[in-house]
């Protein structure tokens, strides 16, 4: 048999086996559904070992970072089709003291308290890891033993971001926001970002970093700083985890450099040794939070990135038109080599789209989660997740 005859036929073989591309879409938090939440913000979703996808959001009363916030929970077992109804998954008890750095900003309601950047962690036994914050200045770990049901009462961990300050005099913490991820090995590894607050919305400047865990959440560590506030990256915060083949641990970072390009660093043990900070030439950078997780399913480990793929224009009522860059075109790609190119680029909703956080099913499906409208704005009007296979985002 020639060789070219043989290839020929195996091709055929591959091509019956191929699944059909499909994408589906469903809204799983509208504005509207609950009168007392204007918005919803800060989409994450994760995978259980078990299989049950957690999808949760930040609920806000009217819109802002320092507003009245809850963290509402939608749990799926089919894979995302259906889904059961939102639940408020946070609460510290006891009085709760809002930022002073907050107070100064106008319209901020001193007595409403603020929860935010909720991530979570799908632990290789089964374990859902949760850190989120209060008032941006204190943070806190809780865990639940049944796929995301119940939970247990939240432990203050702010005393681990007390180590940062020898390099960084933050007065404003936030743990990711997204998912986040355990290692091979064990360790569980969370970004974060500091602020000291001086800055815009007391939010900048910023750096990133990230703490971990190597006692399954019962103590936590500070790693070091990963990217530093400079000329050159400017105000890194919002940022990412992925463990690559080799053990090692690359951050994928949003910063508003004047690059525009997403920032990205790796460290041999997710904590320690960050890599100088690179610019990748294939990520556009609009100033929005980004998603990444690994594929591995039918023998291929791939990586998958989301965030909107633009660089034109501005936010609707921005006094600067084109400073931020509009929130619209999500999109998904593909790297095939550990993230060194993307070569794959997918358009997942054509149109004004923001925040996204992404996952992979145990049969391989994908899941992106992220915030959509009718118009640009820094969030959307609905939190939307888009379920699709491998061939259908590697379909041109």
């Amino acid at each position: 048999m020639k060789p070219g005859i043989l290839i020929v036929s195996l091709c055929t073989l591959c091509g019956s086996l191929t699944a059909e591309p499909f994408l589906e879409k469903q809204d799983l938090f509208t504005v509207g559904d609950d009168p007392a939440f204007k918005t919803y913000h800060i989409p994450g979703i994760v995978v259980s070992a078990k299989g049950t996808v957690l999808a949760w959001c930040e609920a806000r009363r009217d819109g802002s970072d320092w507003d009245d916030i809850k963290i509402l929970l939608r749990r799926s077992t089919d894979e995302g089709k259906t889904w059961a109804a939102p639940q408020s998954i946070v609460d510290v008890p006891g009085p709760k003291q809002k930022n002073a750095l907050a107070l100064k900003l106008n319209h901020t309601d001193p007595d409403t308290v603020t929860y935010n950047n909720p991530v979570l962690i799908a632990g290789k036994d089964g374990t859902i890891h949760m850190l989120f914050c209060l008032e941006y200045e204190r943070a806190f770990y809780q865990r639940s033993e049944d796929d995301g049901l119940t939970w247990s009462t939240a432990t203050e961990i702010t005393a681990t971001f007390e180590i940062f300050r020898k390099d960084y005099d933050w007065k404003v913490l936030a743990t990711g926001p997204n998912h986040s991820i355990q290692l091979k090995t064990g360790r569980i590894v969370v970004p974060v970002w500091l602020s000291t607050g001086t800055g815009g919305n007391a939010h900048r400047p910023s750096v990133t970093a990230t703490i971990f865990s190597d006692d399954q959440g019962a103590t936590w560590q500070a790693g070091e700083i990963a990217v530093p506030n400079t000329d050159e990256w400017i105000n890194p915060n919002e940022t990412v985890a992925v463990e690559l083949n080799d053990g090692s641990v690359m951050l994928n970072v949003r910063s508003e450099s004047k690059a525009h390009r997403r920032l990205v660093v790796t460290s041999p043990d997710g904590a320690t040794n960050w890599t100088t900070p690179r610019f990748d030439e294939a990520l556009l950078e609009p100033i929005c939070m980004g998603g990444i997780v690994r594929y591995e399913y039918g023998g291929q480990s791939l990586l998958l990135f989301s965030n909107p793929h633009n660089l034109e224009g501005g936010r609707e009522g921005e006094p600067e038109p084109g400073k931020s860059r509009a929130r619209k075109n999500v999109s998904v790609k593909v790297s095939r080599d550990e993230g060194q190119t993307w070569p794959v680029n997918k358009l997942i909703e054509d149109g004004p789209s923001s925040y996204s956080d992404i996952a992979v099913t145990k049969s391989g499906t994908i899941l992106c989660f992220y915030g959509a409208g009718t118009k640009l704005s820094f969030a959307g009007s609905a939190l939307r997740l888009a379920r699709c296979n491998l061939e259908w985002l590697t379909t041109p």
